[in-house]
This record gives structure tokens, sequence and C-alpha cells, in this order.
């Protein structure tokens, strides 16, 4: 009896936990902030929604169902060796730009605020595809420059071919939507993934002055459409239209001053219980954070963000694999450029392009991608190990 007892428990020892093999720093920190972001969606709607009679948790219950899905999404890429991924990786670029055709279509994709880039899903809820091919367009490009020869150093000229065709196809229709700020983390990502994997430097430099001449002319062609050029002439000057397209930079730095050294309390800053800030719980929500939660509070923010990006590059740089070493550096430049511009245009230091915050803004899509990023990093850190 004793030494079935003892195989009884050696074998609930041995079995793998759910989270075996996860940085526990990462996996703080980015509890942290999701735990923070959903007490800061619910501050930024749930008085608005009550004086208008409405239902104050509508924003949190949707909320936590994004968060609640996108762990299973993160667990499930953590489940899969990423290694194998390279096998599925055309299959998940394929849907992606698929995802991106459909928003195109009418009557299935629906416009907000200028970009058609959503399709409606039954209970009110929506997927904005584009996110999601953040995902698949590193995946893609990193599966080319990582399947190069023992003997070489550096992509060939037909490797930079293909990689750019693969970023090429959804760029195009995220840019048809338009969806700029989406379309310039992807660039970011883009230009990191090629400078890491050993390409000449006149690609990468043909690349940001083909971004930089691509801007000009899109602008001028009537690409970009009339609200996002005046969101750039706001940023340029603050002061040129403060009742329209300056209002809600105006109203954000207003917000985010007004919290001083501690903040007002969560749930007590006036300036979000009265809705100064349009899309606070989603693009603004960094507003919330620094009225109630003060200098401190915001500061807290950013330290985690900083923890998250310090381990995403130490799990890179360990990774002896070259595919998991340009995903997760796909993942890094993601991260940091999509915080940098989120934070940035809340603060007037960058123009307003409608990206969320990762882990903190309210928005399923985003949330999914973001969580499926981490799942990434996680998965290359187990396999090191």
């Amino acid at each position: 009896m004793s030494s079935i007892a003892e195989r009884q428990r050696f074998k609930r020892a041995s079995r793998p936990s759910v989270f075996a093999g996860f940085d526990p720093f990462l996996t703080g920190a980015v509890a942290i902030l999701l735990s923070m972001g959903t007490m800061l969606v619910y501050a930024a709607t749930r008085d608005w929604y009550a004086a208008n009679h409405l239902d104050p948790q509508y924003y949190l219950k949707r909320h936590i169902i994004n968060i609640f899905i996108g762990a299973l999404l993160a667990w499930g890429t953590t489940v899969i060796d990423y290694r194998l991924l390279r096998a599925y990786t055309p299959i998940l670029w394929g849907i992606g730009v698929i995802g991106l055709i459909a928003v195109l279509i009418p009557g299935v994709g629906s416009t907000v605020n200028g970009a058609k880039a959503w399709i409606a899903l039954p209970g009110g809820f929506q997927i904005q595809p584009a996110e999601l091919a953040k995902i698949s367009i590193i995946l893609g490009i990193s599966m080319i420059l990582a399947e190069r020869g023992h003997d070489s150093d550096q992509p060939t000229t037909r490797d930079m071919v293909q990689a750019l065709a693969v970023v090429a196809v959804p760029a195009l229709l995220i840019l048809a939507q338009p969806d700029m700020g989406t379309l310039f983390i992807i660039s970011a990502s883009v230009v990191t993934i090629i400078a890491v994997s050993g390409a000449p430097t006149k690609w990468v430099v043909g690349l940001l002055l083909i971004a930089v001449i691509g801007g000009f002319v899109a602008s001028k062609a009537g690409v970009i459409s009339e609200y996002q050029v005046k969101r750039l002439q706001s940023f340029v000057d603050p002061n040129a239209d403060t009742q329209g397209s300056g209002y809600q930079l105006r109203q954000a730095r207003i917000t985010v001053g007004s919290g001083g050294l501690i903040g007002t309390g969560l749930f007590n800053g006036p300036q979000t219980n009265g809705r100064f800030v349009p899309e606070q719980q989603t693009d603004f929500i960094f507003t919330v954070a620094g009225e109630e939660l003060g200098f401190l509070g915001s500061g807290g923010i950013i330290l985690l963000y900083l923890i998250i990006l310090l381990r995403a590059f130490a799990i890179t740089r360990r990774s002896n694999d070259p595919f998991g070493r340009l995903v997760g550096t796909g993942v890094i430049a993601w991260f940091a450029f999509q915080i940098f511009e989120n934070i940035g245009m809340t603060l007037g230091l960058m123009p307003m392009t409608g990206v969320p915050l990762p882990f903190l803004s309210y928005g399923g899509s985003s949330m999914f991608a973001n969580l499926i990023g981490f799942g990434l990093l996680q998965n290359i850190h187990a396999k090191h190990r």
C-alpha cells in the first residue's frame, strides 16, 4: 500500500503545472496590468452609464470576458511548440488576409471613427482583423528570414523579396481601410525583424525611406482620410481647432495633469466621470490612470511595461533558434512602439492614431492579439529551458 501511495504522490509531483515554464516576472507584470486595466475601464464608464440609466457594469463584464478568452488563447499558444508554427504559418497568414479582405466587402465590414476595420459579431461584439494580422505577419516574415542556408550569415535578395511580399499584401489591405496606427506598428515590427535577421543595412535604410515617402504620397493622394489629416494637424498645432480635431488631445492633457502626484482616487476623477475625453476606455485609458492614480500610479504602469520589455528581450536573446529569436524580436518591437505611441499621443508627444494601450485598454481584438503575443514569448522561454 505504501509503495502505491508513493507512486501516486510521485505522479502528482511530476505532473507539469498549467503554468510550467512560464517566466514569473513577465507573467506577474502582465497579470497586474490586466487587473489595473479592468479597474480603469470600469472607472471610465461606470458613472456615465449609471447617469444615463444604463448598465454601469456593461464594459466591465465585456472586458472580463475579453481577458478570459485572451487568456485561453495565450495558454493555447504556449501548448503548441512555436517551432511547429512554421508549418501552419502559411495557413495563419492566409486567414489573416481573408479577414482583411472581408472588412472591405460592403455589408460585412463596419466603419468606426473613419476606418472600415471591423466585423460585427452576434451579441454586440466586434472583431478587428488588422489586430490579429500583426501575429500572422510577424510569423510569416520570421519564417522566411529564419530558413536560410547554414552557410549564409544574412538573408539573400530572394529572401528579402519574399519576406516583403508577405508583408505587402496585408499592409496594402490595412492601408485601404485606412488604419494608419496599426500600419505603423506593423512597419516598426517588420523593420526591426529585418535588422535583427542580419540583412544588409541598405535594406533597413531603404525601407525607412519608403515608409516616409509612402506616408507623404498617401496623404497627398487622399488615401489617408480627412479626419486623420486633421488629427495630424492638431498634433502640430494643438490650439488650431480646440473644439474640433484638437479637442480630444486638449482634454486628454488636462485630465492627465489634473491628477497631480497621487491622483484623485479610483472612481473619483471629475474629468473621467464627466466623460470629457472621448473613447477614454479604449485609446485614452492612460488619461484615467493619470487623473485617478496620479503621477505615481502612471509611473507604476510604465514601470510594468518596462519589466515586460526587459523580460521579453532577455527571453529573445537567450533563444538559440533563429525563428524564435525573430518572432520574439517582432513582438518586442510591436509592444514597444504601441506603448510609446499610445502614451505619447495621450501626452501630446505623438500624433493621435487610435491604437489601444496593450493589456490595459478595452477591446476584444487588441486584447486577444496582445495575449497571443504574450503566449509566444512564454513559449519561446519554455522551449529554451
